[in-house]
């Protein structure tokens, strides 16, 4: 072809007259490396410090008892409302003892079911003395009795830290005071 080859050149470099080739762009001192940000080296070993601090330290630092406390509740209600299922689907009384210490669930006049006792931490954990118990299908009539022969209030605390739940007479229902 007539036309002449163009030639490519290298990115910041264009040809002046007379073929001789001119860099332009950021001067010496400009092209210099910069340390402007961090490597990706040193980002990953911040995130493994943070990380094993996270793991190791923190729980330390922060007081978990009133979590304890909650999940102890929780596992009560959860463990309550499955005793009374059985209790009904077996036709068979099951107890619910109430100690300051935690919860027993046993037949009635038989051996136990599953015991829940209270966090290591926080042991006394139930505020009320004495032993209680909540009976489910009383009399396989399939209504709760309490030994209060009232509803019966569990106070969950420790450390400062109080949750009022209410085992409700006739229905069994285990459930947090407002």
């Amino acid at each position: 072809m007539g036309a002449r080859a163009r030639r490519s050149h290298p990115p910041g470099v264009r040809a002046a007259a007379g073929s001789a080739l001119v860099r332009f762009g950021r001067s010496a001192a400009g092209r210099a490396r910069r340390s402007a940000g961090f490597t990706l080296v040193e980002l990953i070993m911040v995130i493994v410090i943070v990380g094993a601090l996270a793991v190791f330290a923190m729980p330390r630092l922060m007081d978990q008892t009133s979590w304890r406390l909650q999940a102890f509740g929780d596992e009560l209600r959860a463990q309550s409302m499955a005793m009374q299922r059985l209790a009904l689907v077996q036709r068979r009384p099951v107890v619910a003892t109430v100690t300051p210490n935690g919860v027993d669930f046993a037949y009635q006049g038989g051996s136990t079911i599953v015991s829940l006792p209270c966090p290591a931490s926080a042991s006394p954990c139930i505020a009320e003395a004495g032993s209680r118990s909540v009976t489910f299908n009383a009399a396989n009539s399939g209504a709760t009795a309490t030994s209060t022969g009232a509803a019966l209030p569990v106070t969950v605390s420790a450390a400062g830290t109080s949750t009022a739940w209410l085992y409700e007479a006739e229905t069994g229902l285990f459930r947090t005071v407002p």
